[in-house]
């Protein structure tokens, strides 16, 4: 209408229920113009007024002033009968165009010309009956919903005016009130305004992280298969408002801000969050408190759920109930199957707690408390099955209920009191459907199901008061009985093959049923088979803080139960430190190692497979803890004692291989890790292939030697090779693929090649970020080669930002002196140094090669660079006589190291030459110069680029570069 040249005010009307009808439809005629209403059943049905109210105010007022009004129909659904007095155009069942049509022609605006927006196309929300491009997981809408209009139309408008990155609001309100049901009723009211409408149950982190997740193939943003990617990936989208600017997401039942709030997406669009904690307003997130229902609410709710119920009664049940809603749902439903009075119900509830029902729940209301008990001897006495199944129910994890995996147990392994409830279909239906007529539970369905589907319950949503009160009600020998057929359940929905990502959705679903199912408790083989390969899959996926809590507390639980001498806690000590490993905390990860490395040798297990693995992750926590020389110790005994148990040319045998040339590199002995990758590299291609991931892991380090040896040209070569077959081979983001991406930027780099490594470190960087996320270590490698290339070659300040950030991470995970903190001191040194703060500079320096010489010695390859360093910001500083005494040592150092002609040896000659000239040596400074330039053109040629800034007498530098563990 506006686009017609109409002057258009659009109201949502509120009716409180305390002014009449009249009175307010009276009030409406007060605005110029007419009024246009749009009939729908569900405002009618929000209550609390009744049809008979509306016939009657319709007839008395827009009766006698039909032109005053007009009117749309958007129901087929029965609606008071008077509103056939706004003689509404009816606008169901068809499309956009023929519902604008008859808009118009009722509003007798058809032939009407359009008139160009001002400032180009103004894009407004899609045509109702139009779903979101991208809709997922939304759970039905509640056909009784009722009231609410107040906080609805609030939501709506803070969400809206919200500027973007701010629009976030938390419901927040106690069990029972309502919180989910407003949320998705706010998506079917609003949905229409959004390109993406994505439900996500963030019950638990976990959960919460896959269900975002799954939401990047939907975007259709291009990721591989592990969570931590998509949910990044994800996040980077809605961000950018790409492909979609519009978008709502619902965070429901997140009670744990503080484990998902960095998770929680930010940008154009909107987060609605339904909690019970209000701590999200510290989270940048705006509140609402959903409080119970207004009582005339209440009432006209019951109405509906119990048409038998009279006014006064449901004004009675609502105070005896304390307006609670879910309570009332489920009183309301089976009062109205019941010749129980209301007076008579409440005379129970004011008799007490059945107590052999129900037992007293601190975070439940009395009345909740009461109800249920009336309730639950109302389920046993009717379908007594429905109880059973409700106490199975309580072993899995509260919200949503995988309780189709109870049916595909053999019912002959079962007890014989759920045998029946579990084999029969008839009464399995028979026992959910009386669940359901009472909203004990609510069958979730995220996309179309028959009924017959949904009647066969393979899901539904158990809520968490109810999960709490029903479970602590249960005797010890109930709880024996259906904790072990929940657990067996869980057994035997493992896929068995936590490796492999097709098998990942499987083991996301189980998880957060471990903890109720008190899997750790049990002594069975087959539970104790299941908690390991979850732990597995959490540490293959990237579940990494779920993982953690759970091998943490396994690990308690298994120390007592099995001791430290069973295989099964060998096993998952191993998995407990390759968790924390992958976080990088390599401290508690070699106390781990070690522990079970010593009860290994107790047990006279020594020479076995299992403390072969032991002590290959033992290696590699020495490694991040820069022990480098205690883990080459281990990889050196390694080595021969896989080759002896397995085979020069297995698998194990040559991950171990590799793993010793890791070693050999950490400690700045580059030509010997390259004669040992380069074997390595020689029997994976004989006994694999060329393009086995293996083989191209050794490709890739071999690379990395030649180019630490400053063989660029070779490196380069062999990378690129590479490189190809791993974007074939793996992908794109994989990790292997990102490293080679980097050693290739690298190699670049150091051949020349600037204008082509630059683009590609920024982009090996911001997938790296995506995959593994900011804090991991292969992130943290990109980071400091993106922050030196931009140090000399883009924005300083960015530059600046990013090493600040590196050296921060690297400070927080690493104790004091570790050679990646003094690495990314010297590197940060140079910034400063570049941005005028030379005192700083200087002291950052020195700090550097201090701590470094003191890890790992002065004659290590990352003391030699950082000495580069130091010498250089001395002789800035106007100290060129200090600066030439370090350089002479570093030239020493090198030559012995790395050899006279290597390009970090070559640098500290080039960087003696200009300190000797301050000292007005010029003659000696001359011919070192001149000795070091014929090198320089030797080996890397006289137009590269380390030449041609050496001729033109620019003081080199060194970047730190961390290395993987």
């Amino acid at each position: 209408m506006e686009r017609r040249g109409r002057r258009v005010v659009y109201a949502r009307w509120d009716a409180p229920p305390e002014v009449p009808l009249i009175d307010l439809l009276e009030s409406l005629k007060l605005a110029q113009g007419r009024i246009l209403i749009v009939v729908s059943e569900w405002y009618f049905q929000l209550g609390p007024r009744t049809h008979e109210e509306w016939n009657n105010a319709l007839r008395q007022v827009v009766a006698p002033d039909p032109e005053k009004f007009a009117a749309v129909s958007v129901t087929t659904a029965p609606v008071p009968t008077a509103t056939a007095v706004l003689a509404a155009f009816d606008l169901i069942n068809v499309g956009a165009e023929e519902a604008e049509r008859r808009l118009l022609d009722r509003l007798d605006m058809l032939g009407e010309p359009v008139l160009e927006p001002v400032g180009g196309v103004r894009r407004g929300p899609r045509f109702p009956a139009a779903m979101p491009e991208v809709w997922g997981r939304v759970p039905r809408r509640n056909t009784r919903f009722t009231g609410r209009e107040s906080l609805l139309n609030d939501a709506y408008h803070l969400l809206q005016s919200a500027e973007p990155g701010a629009g976030v609001l938390t419901l927040h309100g106690m069990p029972g009130v309502g919180k989910t049901q407003l949320g998705a009723e706010y998506v079917y009211r609003f949905g229409s305004e959004y390109d993406v409408v994505w439900w996500v149950n963030s019950e638990t982190p976990a959960t919460y992280r896959r269900r975002l997740a799954e939401l990047a193939p939907r975007l259709g943003l291009s990721t591989g298969a592990d969570y931590g990617e998509r949910l990044r990936a994800v996040a980077d989208a809605l961000r950018r408002g790409e492909p979609y600017a519009r978008w709502l997401l619902i965070l429901d039942g997140a009670d744990e801000p503080g484990q998902i709030s960095n998770l929680v997406p930010t940008g154009p669009g909107n987060v609605l969050i339904t909690s019970r904690n209000p701590d999200w307003r510290q989270y940048n997130s705006q509140l609402m408190e959903v409080p119970v229902y207004l009582r005339d609410e209440s009432v006209a709710f019951i109405r509906r759920r119990a048409p038998r119920l009279t006014d006064l009664d449901a004004g009675q049940l609502a105070e005896a109930l304390e307006d609670l809603p879910l309570l009332l749902d489920q009183t309301a439903g089976w009062l109205d199957d019941s010749e129980l009075s209301v007076p008579d119900y409440i005379a129970m509830l004011e008799g007490g707690i059945d107590r052999s029902m129900v037992r007293v729940s601190e975070d439940s209301p009395t009345a909740f408390q009461q109800a249920w008990s009336i309730l639950l001897r109302k389920l046993r006495q009717t379908v007594p099955e429905s109880v059973d199944l409700l106490r199975l129910c309580t072993f899995f994890a509260p919200g949503f209920v995988p309780v189709g995996l109870l049916r595909k147990l053999p019912t002959e392994e079962l007890p014989e009191r759920l045998a029946g409830l579990l084999g029969d279909p008839s009464l399995w239906i028979r026992a959910i459907n009386q669940l359901r007529q009472y909203s004990v539970v609510r069958l979730e369905s995220h996309e179309t199901v028959t009924d017959e589907d949904a009647s066969t319950g393979q899901s539904f949503y158990l809520h968490r008061m109810v999960h709490q009160i029903v479970h602590q009600g249960m005797s010890d020998e109930d709880s024996r009985v259906f904790v072990d057929v929940v657990r067996r359940a869980l057994v035997a929905a493992d896929p068995r093959s936590p490796q492999d990502t097709r098998s990942w959705d499987k083991y996301a679903e189980i998880v957060p049923h471990l903890k109720y199912a008190d899997v750790l408790q049990s002594e069975d083989r087959s539970v104790q088979r299941l908690v390991l390969n979850c732990l597995s899959y959490m540490c293959q996926s990237g579940e990494y803080a779920a993982g953690l809590k759970l091998g943490g507390l396994a690990m308690k639980a298994w120390r007592a139960l099995l001791s430290d001498g069973h295989p099964n806690f060998w096993e998952l000590a191993h998995h407990y430190a390759n968790l924390l490993r992958a976080v990088g905390d390599y401290r508690r990860a070699e106390e781990v190692g070690r522990s079970v490395v010593e009860s290994l040798r107790r047990h006279g297990r020594d020479q076995g497979l299992e403390v072969m693995r032991a002590t290959n992750g033992l290696a590699a926590d020495l490694r991040g803890l820069a022990r480098y020389k205690e883990a080459l110790e281990l990889s050196e005994w390694l080595v021969p004692a896989w080759h002896d148990l397995l085979g020069e040319s297995d698998r194990v045998t040559l991950r171990a291989q590799n793993n010793l040339a890791v070693s050999l590199r950490l400690l700045g002995r580059y030509e010997e890790a390259l004669a040992v990758d380069r074997e390595t590299l020689r029997l994976r291609t004989e006994g694999f292939s060329a393009r086995d991931s293996d083989t191209l892991y050794s490709a890739t380090f071999y690379a990395l030697d030649l180019r630490l040896l400053g063989r660029y040209g070779a490196a380069e070569s062999i990378q690129r090779d590479a490189l190809s077959e791993l974007r074939r081979v793996l992908g794109p983001d994989r990790t292997l693929t990102l490293f080679g991406e980097y050693n290739l930027a690298l190699c670049l780099y150091r051949g020349g090649g600037r204008s082509q490594a630059g683009p590609l470190l920024a982009r090996v960087l911001e997938r790296g970020e995506r995959v593994h996320g900011e804090t991991h270590p292969w992130t943290l490698i990109f980071a400091a080669a993106l922050a030196c290339f931009t140090r000399e070659h883009g924005d300083i300040d960015q530059a600046r930002a990013v090493s600040e950030s590196v050296l921060a991470r690297y400070e927080s995970a690493h104790s004091e002196g570790h050679p990646y903190v003094a690495g990314s001191q010297s590197n940060h040194s140079l910034i400063l140094c570049n941005v005028g703060e030379r005192d700083q500079a200087r002291t950052t320096a020195e700090r550097a090669l201090t701590d470094m010489t003191a890890t790992v010695g002065e004659g290590h390859p990352w003391t030699l660079g950082c000495a580069i360093n130091a010498s250089f910001i001395r002789n800035l500083s106007g100290d060129p006589e200090a600066a030439a005494d370090l350089s002479k040592s570093t030239i020493a150092g090198a030559t012995e190291t790395l050899g006279r002609t290597h390009p970090l040896t070559l640098s500290a000659r080039i960087a003696l030459a200009a300190d000797l000239r301050d000292l007005r040596g010029r003659k000696q400074a001359e011919k070192i110069e001149q000795e070091a330039l014929a090198d320089l053109s030797e080996t890397l040629g006289p137009q590269h680029v380390h030449t041609v800034a050496a001729r033109s007498r620019k003081r080199p530098y060194w970047d730190f570069e961390p290395l993987t563990v």
